[in-house]
């Protein structure tokens, strides 16, 4: 059973997921909470699986939440199973998009997404990945595209920790490429594909493949349009 907690200062919001979520067999809503300092306090008191976060709240906000709740796991010094954060965002919050993955979060999804598309990535996040809504990544790169280091740039440092195989895995990821693909597109077995995603996550403290992904574009390991 996932264990979720709600995350939204608008109540009406709430009792519409709740609604939604509690019709699911493998889903159990275990709290909700209408501002950031409160979802912090009952992640510790209710120790749910999935928190399901909103940005813009009162007393404090949802990337100062996950924030606080991803270091209370042990993130990023640790890998600890702790609570994963999805959060909600509308075109208008894309600007907080980067600050969430790097305070922690496991993934974004647009507060309009049909019933089942959030059902399905409380399911993704619950189980160790990583998701953002297309559109999202979409208007991201778009937006940070100009920010970002050209091909020729010189290597970041912590790229140079990462062998030559790793740094072939993390171009795949960046691509959004699953375990089995990259299996496929480099003819290793998914076993192997695996242990080099554990690996270069740990060289480079990063939480999942979204934060992987969004690493190999600032440092210029991946371009817009390269791929």
């Amino acid at each position: 059973m996932i264990r979720v907690l709600l995350v939204d200062d608008q109540p009406l919001l709430r009792t519409g997921f709740r609604m939604i979520l509690d019709s699911e067999g493998d889903i159990s809503v275990v709290g909700e909470a209408g501002d950031g300092a409160k979802a912090v306090d009952e992640v510790r008191a209710l120790q749910p699986d999935v928190v399901l976060m909103d940005v813009r709240m009162p007393r404090m906000d949802g990337i100062e939440a996950t924030r606080r709740i991803a270091a209370a796991a042990g993130w990023p010094s640790t890998y600890s199973p702790g609570p994963r954060v999805l959060i909600l965002t509308t075109f208008d919050l894309d600007e907080y998009v980067v600050e969430g993955l790097r305070a922690g979060a496991s993934g974004f999804l647009l507060k309009d997404a049909p019933p089942q598309e959030l059902v399905n990535a409380i399911r993704i996040v619950a189980r160790g990945d990583a998701i953002v809504a297309p559109s999202v990544t979409r208007r991201l790169l778009d937006r940070f595209a100009s920010r970002l280091p050209s091909a020729d740039a010189p290597t970041p440092n912590a790229l140079r920790d990462l062998t030559a195989r790793e740094i072939d895995v993390l171009r795949l990821v960046a691509r959004g490429l699953s375990n089995a693909e990259i299996a496929d597109e480099l003819v290793v077995s998914e076993t192997t594909v695996k242990t080099h995603v554990g690996h270069l996550l740990t060289k480079l403290r990063l939480r999942d493949r979204v934060q992987a992904a969004v690493f190999a574009y600032e440092s210029g390991l991946v371009t817009p349009g390269t791929l």
